[in-house]
C-alpha cells in the first residue's frame, strides 16, 4: 500500500520539491541572502567531467525511487523465488495461504540473504569510494553495477543472451562489453526458464497424490466429492513430513552457488 502511494505521488513531491527550490532562488535574488541553489554544474579537473548539484542528485533519486520495483526484479534473485513459491501454492493447492505478503516477504529477505555477496561488493567498489570522495557519482554507479553485471551474466543461459543480442542487432568480444539493456531480459527470461523447470518438479509428488485420490474415489463411486478435500491434507502432511520449507529455501539458495 505505502509502496503503491509512493509511486503515484512521487512525482507532485518532485515537482513541489521543484517549485520550492525555485522559489528559494528567487528569494536569494531578491534579498541577497544565500539560499539553496537550483543548479550547480562543477567542472571536473582536466577530464570534462561535470558534477551536478547536491539538490538535483536529490531529485534525480526521488524519481529513481520509482524504478526500484523493477529494478528489484530484473537485478536479482526475487524472479524466480517468488515464482517457484507461487507455483508451489499451486501445487498444494491452496489459494490463499500462505498470503502473498508472506510471500512476498519470503522472496524478499531470501533475495537479499542471497544477494548480500553481491550487494557487499557493491558496497566496497562503489558506494565507499563515492562517501569518501574518491570517485564521482558517476563513477561510483559505473563501479557498483558490475558486481550486479557479473551476477546477472553468471545466471544468464547463453541461448537467452544470443537471443536479445540478434534481436538488437548488438555483438560484443567479451561479457564485460554486454550492455545492461541487452542482459536484464536475458537474465530474466532465463530466471524465469529455471523457476519453471524447479516448480515442474515440485508439482510432481502432488500431483501423484491427486491421482491417486481421484482414482480411489472413482473406484468406490463417490464422483461427486471433489478430490482436492481429500487430497489436501494429504499433500500438506507430505509436506511438513520432509521438511518443505527448508528443502525449499536450501534449493533456491542452492542453486545460486550458496
Amino acid at each position: 500500500m505505502i509502496a503503491r502511494l509512493f509511486k503515484r505521488f512521487s512525482p507532485l513531491v518532485v515537482l513541489l520539491l521543484g517549485i520550492l527550490f525555485s522559489q528559494l532562488a528567487l528569494a536569494q535574488d531578491a534579498t541577497g541572502i544565500p539560499g539553496i541553489p537550483a543548479f550547480t554544474v562543477t567542472p571536473g579537473e582536466g577530464d570534462g567531467v561535470q558534477e551536478y548539484s547536491v539538490t538535483l542528485q536529490i531529485l534525480a533519486l526521488m524519481t529513481a525511487l520509482t524504478f526500484l520495483p523493477a529494478m528489484l526484479m530484473m537485478m536479482t534473485s526475487f524472479t524466480r523465488i517468488i515464482v517457484v513459491f507461487a507455483i508451489l501454492r499451486q501445487a498444494l493447492g491452496l489459494q490463499a495461504t500462505p498470503s502473498n505478503q508472506i510471500l512476498l516477504g519470503l522472496a524478499l529477505f531470501l533475495s537479499i540473504f542471497i544477494m548480500k555477496p553481491v550487494l557487499e561488493e557493491a558496497n566496497r567498489v562503489g558506494l565507499q569510494p563515492y562517501l569518501q570522495e574518491e570517485v564521482t557519482s558517476l563513477e561510483a554507479v559505473a563501479l557498483a553495477s558490475q558486481p550486479f553485471k557479473k551476477f546477472m551474466m553468471e545466471q544468464t543461459r547463453e541461448s537467452d543472451l544470443a537471443l536479445f543480442m540478434r534481436m538488437a542487432d548488438e555483438q560484443y568480444q567479451t561479457p564485460e562489453d554486454v550492455s545492461f539493456w541487452v542482459l536484464m531480459p536475458a537474465f530474466v527470461t532465463s530466471e524465469l526458464k529455471t523457476a519453471f523447470q524447479i516448480g515442474f518438479i515440485l508439482f510432481i509428488p502432488f500431483l501423484i497424490i491427486d491421482m491417486v485420490v481421484a482414482s480411489v474415489l472413482m473406484a468406490m463411486g463417490m464422483m461427486m466429492l471433489s478430490p482436492i478435500i481429500i487430497s489436501l491434507p494429504f499433500k500438506i502432511m507430505l509436506f511438513v513430513l520432509v521438511d518443505g520449507w527448508a528443502l525449499i529455501m536450501g534449493t533456491l539458495a542452492a542453486s545460486y552457488g550458496i
